[in-house]
């Protein structure tokens, strides 16, 4: 039977059942809330559509039969304990946290074993207290709010207790309509709303935005560049290369903090949570523009950290705790002692070999630390399944050796947030693991379990699957859409990785074999899956169509001499990218807003022009006959 989060302690008997009937009841104790009776509806629910038994829910004493619900004080907050007997079901937490997770691998197990479920105790707690996700909603897509809410659903069925949305432009602030009014943003509304859902499943939505660094569109209006190290920020061509790499405020104006204070006293309010992201990462600029004086002076890392205590000061005084992304801190851990003392360091990190040296000088340092891994979605059409396992069981495994207060794992947008966010899902649910039990299954183990738990896939190979198709990627879309900037002059600074140097076509053919060999493989996948999951089948399969395509759009656009022989095929990838980016569209009009699909889609058509010109050497006429 597959649970996960594995709990701490489980005990089976084995050939002892109880068998949950169609008339069976689900029994809350007296002392039970509105929130509780929300939480045992979401299990009537769930039962309903495993089993199609509409049980009964009520109030009063525990009964043969039934599923009780109900406190035990002796439990921790985030404790539970499930009890299988012959005669009933019984779930106790010591909080409405922790009946939520009993109800929650209530359900898992119902997913393994529908309505013969084997007796049991299960004693389960978490490891690690503070189990965070954090989602970009600003470098490309912004999320409609039913999949803000399903992905709050999926958090809560793993048992994650925090959630950050990445803000950097993407809100509908007072007096910014030159920033969000060429896009679809968030509204108050919205996070009101998002908020008091996420509170209701015992998750702690905490607001995070850039408010030093990665303020690249802010930072390029008329009415803001002016704050900006950079001169003439607002007359740069849009380039998805330099959009990581600028923009930082000037903060050697004093106009700069009344900036970050007017968006932090619009933004705060919005949201219950104790605590207040302000990021502060990748500062690249700082001191090398406008404030090179000052930086001269006093120094670039004095100037980095004055600024960012003036910000934790000020939330402080507005009753939060402060919370910043530790890149830059890491390389001076000393100055961690600037900060005010209840402020948590974000210590992030994505390699699968990250090193921990790291996070063992910011524990040397006295500080108060979360690790932050990777999904490994960025710049991915697949994301690099295997890649995130290994960042995020290494940096799990240093939080709980340094004995960090809280995992956050990341899911990140860079170049457009071009993967569907569905596919972070596996990433998601290792983190998810990986957080609450400290012992850490093994690669094909918890894959295995995620393809049948998440997935409802009966030969517990679909992850493994995707992961094969991910590493096939021999033209990235962070190298496509580098060379097409770096062809359109919009390129200030060199990529810090080669740009289709190491394609062949040997390379190309090899890989898109194999990958057509795996879109097969989940052709035949597809009758063994959960009926609402299949409509993830489709995204994986175009995805891996896609990454065919760019693979043979690389090949085309970067091999010079070989470019004559490539033409022959140039036009049909020409066509076939504009019928993907057809159903690439519908994808993701399906859990987003249309925010920057419009960027996804000039890359698109920079190459479909691209390979029309090769193929337009070609001795023959590619249109001939086909109209």
């Amino acid at each position: 039977m597959y649970l996960i989060p594995a709990p701490s302690k489980m005990t089976i008997e084995k050939e002892q059942f109880f068998l949950l009937k169609y008339n069976s009841k689900i029994i809350l104790d007296k002392e039970c809330d509105l929130q509780i009776t929300s939480h045992a509806k979401l299990l009537k629910a769930d039962i309903n559509h495993k089993l199609g038994f509409d049980l009964l829910l009520t109030k009063g004493e525990a009964k043969k039969g039934s599923v009780f619900i109900n406190f035990n004080k002796e439990l921790t907050k985030e404790e539970y304990t499930l009890t299988v007997t012959k005669e009933q079901i019984v779930i106790s937490g010591g909080s409405g946290a922790g009946i939520l997770y009993g109800i929650q691998t209530l359900r898992q197990i119902l997913e393994n074993k529908g309505a013969v479920i084997p007796c049991l105790r299960i004693e389960d707690k978490p490891d690690m207290p503070n189990r965070g996700f954090y989602h970009d909603v600003t470098r490309g897509r912004i999320p409609t709010m039913e999949a803000l809410k399903a992905l709050a659903d999926k958090l809560s069925y793993y048992k994650i207790n925090q959630l950050q949305l990445y803000i950097e432009h993407s809100f509908l602030f007072q007096d910014f309509s030159e920033v969000w009014r060429d896009d679809t943003p968030l509204t108050p509304e919205d996070i009101l709303e998002f908020d008091r859902y996420c509170k209701n499943l015992h998750i702690d939505l905490i607001p995070s935005i850039a408010s030093f660094g990665h303020l690249y569109k802010v930072l390029g209006t008329k009415s803001y560049t002016g704050l900006c190290e950079l001169e003439e920020a607002e007359v740069q061509p849009f380039s998805f290369f330099e959009r990581m790499a600028h923009h930082t405020l000037d903060i050697s104006k004093e106009e700069s903090f009344d900036f970050v204070v007017k968006m932090l006293e619009e933004y705060m309010p919005l949201f219950s949570s104790d605590y207040f992201n302000l990021c502060a990462d990748e500062t690249f600029d700082l001191g090398k523009g406008r404030s090179k004086e000052l930086a001269d002076k006093i120094g670039v890392n004095d100037m980095y950290i004055n600024f960012v205590k003036k910000i934790c000061d000020f939330i402080i005084s507005k009753g939060k705790i402060p919370m910043f992304w530790g890149d830059i801190i890491c390389g001076m851990p000393e100055y961690i002692k600037k900060l005010p003392k209840e402020t948590i360091c974000l210590n992030w990190g994505y390699a699968p070999d990250h090193s921990e040296q790291g996070t063992k000088d910011l524990y040397n340092a006295g500080a108060i630390q979360y690790v932050c891994p990777g999904v490994g979605g960025w710049n991915q059409l697949i994301n690099l399944i295997k890649s995130s396992y290994d960042n995020i069981s290494r940096m799990c495994t240093f939080g709980y050796k340094y004995n960090a207060a809280g995992v956050l794992n990341t899911d990140w947008g860079d170049y457009g947030h071009i993967n569907h966010p569905e596919f972070s899902t596996t990433g998601l649910i290792y983190g998810a693991a990986f957080s609450w039990n400290k012992t850490i299954p093994e690669f094909e183990e918890i894959n295995r379990e995620i393809s049948r738990l998440e997935y409802g896939d009966f030969s517990e190979c679909f992850v493994g699957t995707i992961a094969e198709i991910a590493t096939k990627a021999e033209a990235s879309w962070f190298e496509l859409v580098c060379h097409k900037e770096g062809e359109q002059n919009r390129l200030q600074g060199k990529p810090w990785a080669p740009i289709l140097q190491n394609i062949t076509w040997d390379k190309v053919k090899a890989s898109n074999l194999f990958i057509t060999e795996k879109i097969a493989e989940l052709y035949q996948l597809l009758s063994m899956a959960k009926q609402e999951k299949r409509h993830l089948y489709k995204a994986y399969i175009l995805a891996a169509e896609g990454m065919k395509l760019w693979n043979e759009t690389g090949a085309i656009t970067a091999l010079g001499e070989e470019k004559e022989k490539a033409g022959s095929q140039a036009f049909e990838v020409a066509v076939s990218l504009e019928y993907w980016y057809h159903e690439y569209k519908e994808l993701w009009r399906s859990v987003s807003r249309e925010a920057e699909l419009y960027r996804i889609g000039e890359v698109v058509f920079w190459y479909a022009d691209k390979l029309r010109e090769i193929s337009k050497k070609k001795e023959k006429d590619p249109t001939a006959g086909l109209l």
